[in-house]
């Protein structure tokens, strides 16, 4: 639209103003047209001030953040929510697979559920993390993501911050590992793999495992509350969010 208008204003100054001979107007008139395309607008079509832009788009995130852990940190939060639960890792899927076909899936099954219950418990452990990410966007950063797809401010949040927020989450996932019995459920797994012969499996991190597949499960439901706000009315529930993302 704005575009359109543009090109109106030049036509009908280029029919009707007898001035356009003149460089200086010419000068005058294409600046105003580039003044007008360079305005901040909210998807809506509002203008937007830099604080109102940066706030809008931190006060989305900060929602999303808070629904997204009360979600995770749920009895069942990853385990039953197929987006996001934590599987068997790859380099190990031939164990399972092994156990599967003589009648041992028990173990396999418990060493699954428990990895999924320590992303559980460590889940609230992410908030601060995640909110201190959110307080470092700046203008740029939040100007670009406004107008980008459903999910881009937590695209861009996770390009950011993902190695960040790992380093610092870690020590609370290894806490919550050994807390639930994942590495003694591991162990169990493991152990009656080794007693087949010929068997052989490669070695796991338990810790960056789960800790990767937690923190993405996290950002997976980021982008799913941030779409919610940017496409469902109902779920911008502040006067900010709607002047931003619109009513």
């Amino acid at each position: 639209m704005k575009y359109k208008l543009v090109l109106l204003l030049m036509f009908v100054s280029f029919v009707f103003n007898p001035a356009i001979g003149n460089a200086q107007f010419l000068d005058n008139l294409l600046q105003k047209g580039m003044d007008t395309l360079s305005e901040d607008k909210s998807p809506t079509g509002m203008s937007l001030s830099e604080d109102s832009i940066i706030s809008g788009l931190k006060e989305a995130l900060e929602i999303g953040v808070g629904k997204a852990i009360s979600q995770t940190s749920n009895l069942n939060g990853y385990e039953g929510n197929p987006k996001i639960k934590i599987p068997m890792p790859e380099k190990i899927q031939n164990v399972a697979d092994m156990l599967g076909t003589i009648g041992l899936q028990k173990p396999v099954d418990d060493f699954v559920l428990s990895m999924n219950r320590a992303a559980e418990a460590a889940s609230p452990k992410a908030k601060d993390y995640l909110l201190n990410a959110v307080k470092n966007m700046n203008f740029e950063d939040a100007k670009n993501v406004l107008n980008g797809g459903d999910t881009a401010a937590t695209e861009y949040l996770k390009e950011k911050t993902f190695n960040d927020i790992f380093g610092a989450f870690k020590p609370t996932v290894s806490e919550m590992v050994n807390k639930v019995g994942v590495t003694s459920n591991y162990k169990e797994m493991m152990g009656k793999f080794s007693d087949i012969p010929f068997a052989k499996a490669e070695s796991l991190d338990l810790d960056n495992y789960v800790t990767d597949r937690a923190i993405t499960g996290l950002f997976v439901m980021l982008g799913e509350e941030e779409k919610n706000i940017r496409t469902n009315p109902q779920a911008r529930v502040t006067d900010l969010l709607k002047n931003v993302f619109g009513n």
